[in-house]
C-alpha cells in the first residue's frame, strides 16, 4: 500500500473515532439536558416525596365543667427537656453519635439536678423511629429545675425546653365514673385522609363522658412538614396546618350535689342518682367504690391499673348505669300505675293480707309475716304489702305491666350518653322460653310484681321512673351534656343564657289520669310521712317527700343477701329532685337506704336555701 493510501486510511480511522466521540458527547449532553431540564420537575417531585416527613400534632383537648362552671377535667402544660440529636451528629457510624447524646444528657442532668429517665436503648429506638423529632429525656420539670435550666442551660448544646399538654382532673375522685379518663391514643384517621410519618402524643377518652364526647373534646389535629437528608436528619421545617383545639363542654352535674352523693356512699358498694324531674338533667350520679382520676394524670402505671382491675370492689365499674339489680318493692308504684291505667283495678280495691301470698305451690312471704289485714291500694303502697301487689299484678296481667314499664324506661338504655350504660332486663315469655325452655307462668308475674324474679334495672332507670312519677307522667330522657362551648365562651355564662343549652327531651308521655297521678304520689307521700311508713327514716323537717323503699334478696338459699333501695322525690308539691339509692349487702331499704336519702335531701335543700341546719338520722 502506498504512503498516500496509508495516510488516507489513518485519517479515515481518526475521523471515525472523532465522530464516535462527538456522537457520545452529544448523547451525554442530550441525556443531561433530559435529566436536568426536560424531566427536572419529575425528579424534583420524587426527591421531595422521599425527603419530606409529615408530623401529626395533636390538638389541645377541650375542658369539662360542671353546671356552675367548676372545672372537672382540663389541661396543664408539661414542661419537658428534649435533645435534638441531629445537632449532635458525629462523623462515622451511629455509635459515635449515641455516645455524644449520652454525654449531652449527663451535662443536662448536671444542670437541672435530676438524672435522665432514659437509657441507651431508648436513644437507639428514637434514632430508628423518630430521628427528626426532639428526644424527650425529662418530663414534668419542676419550677426549681426550670430556673436552673434558665440560668445555665445555654452551656448544653442541642437541648431545649418543649411543652406537651397533660390531662388533669382538678377535683380528684369527684364524679370519676361520670367524667371518665383518657389514655394515649392509637393514631387517628384524620378528616383529610392524609398519611403521617410521626405522631406526637394524642389522647382518647376511655370511659365516661371523656369517651362519649371524645369527638367534640379531641379537636382537630394539625400537621408539620420536616425535610430530612438521606440519613434521616432534619434539615428544614414548615407548618402545614395549625391544630384546632377541642371544644369544651358543660355537664348538667352539680359538683356540690355530686359530693353529697359520694359522701353518703363512702365505705359501701352501691350507687346513687339525682335527677331534675322537670327536664331530665342528671344533677349527680355516683358509684361506690370509686377511684381517683388524678392517678391517671399524666398516666397510670401498669401496677396501679392492674390493682384497680383486680380489686374485688370493682372500683372502675359504674354501678349507677351498668349495675343491674332487682328493684324489689321500689317497682310497686309501676304495678299500681299499670293496674289503674289498664282499668283492671280501682283505688278502692281491697285485699286481705295474712302475711303471705300463695299460688299453687308458690308461696311469697310478706315482710310483715303477721299480716297487714285489709288494705286498699294507697295503704298497700305505704306498707309495701307483697300480698296486695302479687294479686294486683295478676289482676292486671303481665302485658299491661310490661307495657307500662317499657314506657317508663325499663328494659333498654335510658340514653344518657354513656357508652357503658346497660338496659337492665324486662323479661317476657319469649325471653323465658329462649333462656329456660319454659313458658311464662302466673308465678313469674307475681314475682315481677314485687320487683323480684328475672327483673333487673339500673339505679339510673329507677331515678328516671321516680322523676316520671314525680312530675305526673312525663318521662324525660336523662342527660348529662348541658352545652358545648364555642371558642372563648365562659362556662359561667351558660346557666344564664337560655340559648346555650337544650330544653329537656321528652321520651314518653304516659298521659296518666288524674286519679292515677294522685293515688300513686299520695301513696309514696305516706311511705315517708306516716310514722309507720316503710320510709319514715327519710323524713326531714320542712320538706314533704314522696318515696318508696325496697329490699331485694339475691344469692343462694341459706346464704341470701340483700340490696337496699329507696327512691324519693321532693318537694312533694312541686318536685325539683328525684333520687334513687341502692346499697349492696345491706339490712333493708328502710333501715339502710332511707337514712341516706334523708341526708341527701337535707343537703339538697340546704344548698338551695330551703332547709338550714337540718340533721339526718341514722336508721
Amino acid at each position: 500500500m502506498s504512503t498516500t493510501e496509508e495516510r488516507r486510511d489513518h485519517l479515515l480511522r481518526f475521523g471515525g473515532v472523532i465522530a464516535l466521540m462527538g456522537a457520545a458527547f452529544l448523547f451525554l449532553l442530550f441525556s443531561l439536558w433530559r435529566l436536568q431540564v426536560l424531566r427536572a420537575s419529575h425528579y424534583e417531585s420524587r426527591f421531595e416525596k422521599q425527603s419530606i416527613r409529615r408530623v401529626r400534632i395533636a390538638a389541645v383537648r377541650g375542658s369539662v365543667f360542671d353546671r356552675n362552671g367548676l372545672c372537672l377535667a382540663g389541661n396543664r402544660p408539661n414542661y419537658c427537656l428534649g435533645i435534638y440529636i441531629e445537632e449532635l451528629r458525629q462523623p462515622g457510624k451511629w455509635p459515635a453519635t449515641v455516645r455524644e447524646v449520652e454525654r449531652t444528657l449527663d451535662r443536662a442532668a448536671g444542670v437541672i439536678g435530676r438524672p435522665p429517665s432514659v437509657v441507651e436503648d431508648d436513644i437507639w429506638l428514637h434514632i430508628r423511629r423518630r430521628l427528626p423529632l426532639p428526644f424527650i429525656a425529662w418530663r414534668d420539670l419542676t419550677e426549681a429545675e426550670m430556673a436552673r435550666w434558665a440560668a445555665a442551660g445555654a452551656s448544653v448544646p442541642a437541648a431545649d425546653i418543649c411543652v406537651e399538654p397533660v390531662r388533669i382532673y382538678p377535683q380528684g375522685s369527684l364524679a370519676a365514673h361520670a367524667i371518665g379518663y383518657v389514655r394515649r391514643a392509637e393514631p387517628r384517621v384524620d378528616d383529610d385522609g392524609g398519611t403521617y410519618h410521626y405522631y406526637l402524643p394524642d389522647m382518647a377518652g376511655v370511659s365516661g363522658m371523656e369517651r362519649a364526647l371524645d369527638a367534640v373534646l379531641a379537636g382537630r389535629a394539625g400537621g408539620r412538614l420536616l425535610r430530612v437528608d438521606v440519613s434521616g436528619y432534619r434539615r428544614d421545617e414548615s407548618s402545614e396546618r395549625e391544630p384546632e383545639p377541642g371544644r369544651s363542654v358543660v355537664l348538667t352535674i352539680d359538683a356540690g350535689i355530686q359530693g353529697v352523693l359520694e359522701s353518703q356512699l363512702s365505705g359501701e358498694r352501691g350507687a346513687a342518682v339525682v335527677l331534675d324531674p322537670r327536664n331530665g338533667d342528671v344533677l349527680g350520679i355516683a358509684s361506690s367504690p370509686g377511684y381517683n382520676l388524678a392517678d391517671f394524670s399524666p398516666s397510670i402505671s401498669s401496677r396501679e391499673f392492674d390493682a384497680l382491675v383486680n380489686d374485688t370492689g370493682r372500683p372502675l365499674f359504674n354501678r349507677a348505669v351498668s349495675g343491674q339489680y332487682p328493684p324489689g318493692s321500689t317497682f310497686k308504684p309501676v304495678i299500681a300505675i299499670a293496674a289503674l291505667e289498664s282499668g283492671s283495678a280501682t283505688p278502692g280495691m281491697r285485699v286481705d293480707c295474712p302475711g303471705y301470698f300463695k299460688l299453687g305451690r308458690l308461696t311469697i312471704m310478706c315482710w310483715n309475716q303477721r299480716g297487714h289485714g285489709s288494705l286498699d291500694m294507697r295503704g298497700a303502697l305505704e306498707q309495701s304489702c307483697n300480698t296486695y301487689f302479687c294479686q294486683l299484678g295478676l289482676k292486671c296481667g303481665y302485658d299491661s305491666v310490661r307495657h307500662t314499664a317499657e314506657a317508663m324506661g325499663f328494659g333498654r338504655p335510658c340514653g344518657v350518653g354513656l357508652i357503658e350504660e346497660s338496659g337492665g332486663l324486662l323479661p317476657d315469655g319469649a325471653w323465658k322460653m329462649r333462656r329456660y325452655g319454659e313458658p311464662w307462668w302466673p308465678g313469674d308475674t307475681a314475682n315481677i310484681s314485687i320487683g323480684q324474679g328475672a327483673l333487673l334495672c339500673t339505679p339510673l332507670q329507677m331515678a328516671m321512673a321516680t322523676a316520671t312519677i314525680a312530675n305526673g307522667g312525663l318521662c324525660y330522657r336523662p342527660r348529662m351534656l348541658r352545652a358545648v362551648l364555642g371558642p372563648g365562651v365562659n362556662p359561667h355564662t351558660v346557666r344564664m343564657d337560655g340559648k346555650a343549652w337544650r330544653p329537656g327531651e321528652l321520651a314518653e308521655d304516659l298521659h296518666l289520669s288524674p286519679v292515677t297521678r294522685e293515688l300513686v304520689r299520695r301513696g309514696m307521700l305516706d311511705v315517708v310521712g306516716e310514722l309507720d311508713g316503710t320510709g319514715a327514716r327519710a323524713r326531714i323537717p320542712g320538706v314533704t317527700i314522696g318515696g318508696k323503699t325496697g329490699t331485694a334478696e339475691y344469692g343462694p338459699r341459706g346464704a341470701r343477701r340483700k340490696y337496699a333501695w329507696m327512691i324519693a322525690f321532693a318537694p312533694y308539691e312541686r318536685p325539683r329532685y328525684a333520687v334513687s339509692v341502692v346499697i349492696e349487702d345491706a339490712l333493708s331499704g328502710g333501715r339502710t337506704a332511707a337514712p341516706r336519702v334523708a341526708r341527701i335531701m337535707e343537703a339538697l335543700f340546704s344548698m338551695d336555701g330551703t332547709v338550714a341546719g337540718a340533721v339526718g338520722r341514722e336508721g
